[in-house]
């Protein structure tokens, strides 16, 4: 999936047949083999095609599996010959190859980012992220947990540059929720960016949080030696499969002041919450262009025109959460994603009052 428009034009230039005659199964076994040959050190080519050969055989009549034998062999072959497009004449059309993307949103970052930084979130959201945990304060500290995986997994951990909980994991491999220190709540996996979201939140000791599309659970973390806040969390949302999961993970983590509450953020909640909070975290669903490294389809299964009707969603749900906060409350928006339409329009609409 990271990969799929640079697979797509090495079939192009090695098939005889266009892209869109090629039906989906005969093409992902392509896709598959390509993706062994150009990005996978430890498979051998000819394993890589004799493999694909025996998949399309199971389904498919031999004229199928001739074609795919004959394109996966010529792209080998050629694997040092095949060229990009022209970076002067179409910069465009070049990025979206090189670094796979679909020309709308290469498009859309040159013209909001400039060219070189639109290259760079190209290159940057093509890694392949490592694991982030969160150290649960309510059982362990940050160092005592490093040096707990070190023990049980044989990695070393490292400490995160901006959560004072962060751990990163950058060679495991596996399961995580298999470790008994994840089984015993002595951590949760969470982005160094969503641990960041929670802790600027900052609740003090007593304070009421709302927490909106349950997207940045904010943990209890203590206010001093003797003192621990906030007082309660609500954390609201529409999908009841992510709010069971959320519970089983807050009995995991010991964590007592959270109530899962099921319903729609972007309808009034004045009726259903019949109180102000002291913090409210938003995180409402977005086009998530900003972790695209983390979920890759993301690239494929979105169209430009969804931006605008998310917006309306997102500023909707913060409107509605605005008026859940008590004067002189903090309200916090977090965002997973990188275009103008999903941030700074939101919260200026919000700011002006609008529903809109």
């Amino acid at each position: 999936m990271r990969w799929q428009a640079r697979l797509d034009w090495t079939i192009r230039q090695t098939s005889d047949v266009s892209l869109k005659k090629i039906s989906p199964p005969v093409l992902n076994v392509l896709r598959l083999a390509l993706y062994q040959v150009f990005f996978l050190s430890r498979v051998p080519e000819s394993a890589a095609v004799n493999e694909a050969v025996k998949q399309a055989k199971k389904r498919h009549p031999p004229y199928i599996v001739s074609f795919v034998n004959a394109v996966l062999r010529k792209a080998c072959s050629k694997k040092k010959q095949l060229s990009f497009p022209d970076r002067r004449k179409n910069p465009v059309e070049y990025l979206s190859v090189f670094y796979s993307y679909p020309e709308w949103l290469v498009r859309k970052w040159i013209k909001e980012w400039g060219i070189e930084l639109a290259e760079a979130l190209l290159e940057a959201q093509n890694r392949i992220p490592g694991l982030t945990v969160r150290s649960n304060p309510l059982k362990i500290d940050r160092g005592d947990l490093i040096y707990r995986l070190k023990e049980e997994i044989g990695i070393e951990g490292k400490a995160t540059p901006y959560s004072p909980q962060g751990v990163r994991l950058e060679d495991f491999r596996g399961r995580i929720d298999r470790n008994k220190a994840f089984q015993g709540g002595l951590f949760q996996v969470q982005d160094e960016a969503a641990q960041v979201a929670s802790i600027l939140l900052s609740p003090a000791a007593g304070e009421t949080v709302l927490d909106v599309c349950v997207r940045v659970m904010a943990e209890r973390r203590p206010i001093s030696q003797n003192s621990w806040g906030p007082g309660k969390v609500i954390a609201l949302d529409m999908n009841r499969t992510r709010l069971v999961s959320l519970a089983r993970n807050t009995v995991r983590l010991g964590i007592r002041s959270a109530v899962a509450v099921a319903a729609d953020a972007s309808k009034p909640l004045c009726s259903l919450l019949r109180a102000r909070f002291d913090r409210i975290v938003v995180d409402a669903p977005l086009f998530g262009l900003g972790v695209i490294s983390r979920h890759p389809d993301g690239k494929w299964n979105k169209k430009e025109e969804d931006i605008p009707r998310l917006a309306q969603v997102q500023k909707a749900i913060l409107y509605s959460a605005c008026s859940m906060l008590r004067r002189g409350g903090t309200l916090l928006y977090v965002t997973c994603t990188l275009s103008r339409e999903e941030n700074e329009e939101v919260v200026e609409a919000c700011l002006a009052g609008r529903e809109t």
